[in-house]
Formats: C-alpha cells, sequence, structure tokens
C-alpha cells in the first residue's frame, strides 16, 4: 500500500467515524479503532484515536457547552477515576471474554428493551451518576470500554438530544485529556501520530460541523432510536 493511500484511508476513518460521534454524541472509537488497528497498527490508532476524541469533544463543546449538565459530567468523571484502578486489576487477573461477554448482553438486552416499547426506569436523581461512572471506569481501566455505562446512564436520565450530546462531550473531554496526557508522557506521541492528527483536523471539525446538521433534523423519537440500535451495535461488536 502506497503511503498516499494509506494516508487516505485513514483520514477517511477518521472523518465518517467524527461524523458518527458528532450526530449521536459517542461511537467514533467503536468504528475506528478495529479499522485503524488493520491499517497503521495499535501503537499509533490508539494514541491517535485519543487525540482525536479529544478535539471532538472540543469542537463539540464550542457550540453546545450550554446544554452541558456540568454536574453529572464531574459525578460521572470522579466515580470513573475511583473505578479505574479496579478495572486495571481486572484486566490482570479476570477472564476477559467473560467480562465482555456479560456487558455485551447487558447492551443488547437494555437496547432491545427500549427498541420494543419497554422504557426503562427513568432517574432524576443525578447521584445515581456515581455506580455508573464507577462502573464506566472499570470498563475503562481493563478494556478501554468506558462509554456503554455513560450511554445508558444518559438515556435512564431522559435528556433531550442536545443534554445528551453535549453532557457526554463534557465526560468525554475530561477523561480523554487525563488519557491524553497519560499516553504523552508515555511517548506514545510519535512523529507519524502528530502528522495524522494534526492533518486531520480539517476533516475533524467540518464532520462536527455536518454532524450537527444532521443532528438538527432528526426527530427526539429516531434520535433515541438510533442510540438504542448502536448499543445494541456495542454489545455484539464485545464477542469479538
Amino acid at each position: 500500500m502506497t503511503p498516499l493511500l494509506l494516508a487516505v484511508l485513514v483520514f477517511s476513518i477518521i472523518f465518517i467515524s467524527t461524523l458518527i460521534r458528532s450526530a449521536f454524541g459517542f461511537g467514533n472509537a467503536l468504528l475506528a479503532m478495529p479499522l485503524l488497528i488493520l491499517l497503521v497498527g495499535v501503537k499509533i490508532a490508539t494514541p491517535l484515536v485519543a487525540l482525536v476524541g479529544l478535539g471532538i469533544a472540543l469542537a463539540m463543546l464550542f457550540h453546545t457547552w450550554r446544554d452541558l449538565e456540568w454536574r453529572d459530567a464531574l459525578l460521572l468523571l470522579g466515580s470513573s477515576l475511583a473505578g479505574i484502578p479496579l478495572g486495571l486489576y481486572f484486566l490482570s487477573t479476570a477472564p476477559e471474554g467473560l467480562v465482555k461477554g456479560v456487558l455485551g448482553l447487558i447492551l443488547v438486552g437494555f437496547g432491545l428493551f427500549n427498541l420494543l416499547g419497554l422504557q426503562m426506569p427513568e432517574t432524576k436523581n443525578r447521584i445515581t451518576a456515581i455506580p455508573f461512572g464507577f462502573l464506566a471506569g472499570i470498563l475503562g481501566g481493563a478494556y478501554n470500554a468506558n462509554g456503554p455505562p455513560i450511554v445508558v446512564y444518559g438515556v435512564m436520565r431522559g435528556w433531550e438530544k442536545e443534554t445528551f450530546r453535549s453532557t457526554l462531550q463534557g465526560y468525554f473531554l475530561l477523561t480523554s485529556g487525563v488519557i491524553v496526557a497519560g499516553q504523552g508522557l508515555a511517548g506514545l506521541w510519535t512523529r507519524q501520530v502528530l502528522f495524522y492528527f494534526l492533518a486531520s483536523l480539517p476533516l475533524v471539525i467540518l464532520a462536527v460541523w455536518l454532524g450537527d446538521k444532521l443532528m438538527l433534523s432528526i426527530s427526539e423519537e429516531r434520535f433515541n432510536q438510533a442510540i438504542n440500535l448502536f448499543l445494541i451495535l456495542m454489545g455484539i461488536l464485545m464477542f469479538f
């Protein structure tokens, strides 16, 4: 594969995954990580996706910060940080297939439950963010999968789509900042990673803008359906 073709493929993946994240608030890593690993390897894909994710969160919050539920985001972050050490412990002791399989079944079941019209009870008490954030920290520390519990929490909080997208970005911004800083200190910001990241920034900004326009054209009902379909997809991917 020529360097030019490789760059085109990498930038295409970043653009499409950013468009999905911009429209629905999450999902870019779900799409980008496995494809980029095939193209450039995990040592480039991992810090690249983290840097792009941080850029996406900043770009989205530039327009949507007024809809952000800061108290929820901070509670989710604090409890996530508390759960990360336990996740790192599970990484070295618990069978990966078993834990991911259980998470996959929960996500598929939750998504199907909502799509069938059997709505989960809403929670108005933001203190419930603590167990969801703690679980997200465990899964993030063990398998880099902190997103699903946060999405489920947002669904159960009954947020409107603008609040849903913005608050997820607030949480992801804070967690991505910690992850990116750690990767930088670990020496993962290679010249190739920084090249792909900086060169992709115009595409990221364009995708965020297009995703925002797409979101405005989707009704609350369609938006919620799409969220549940994404949860089912994430659950299925946990089995691979």
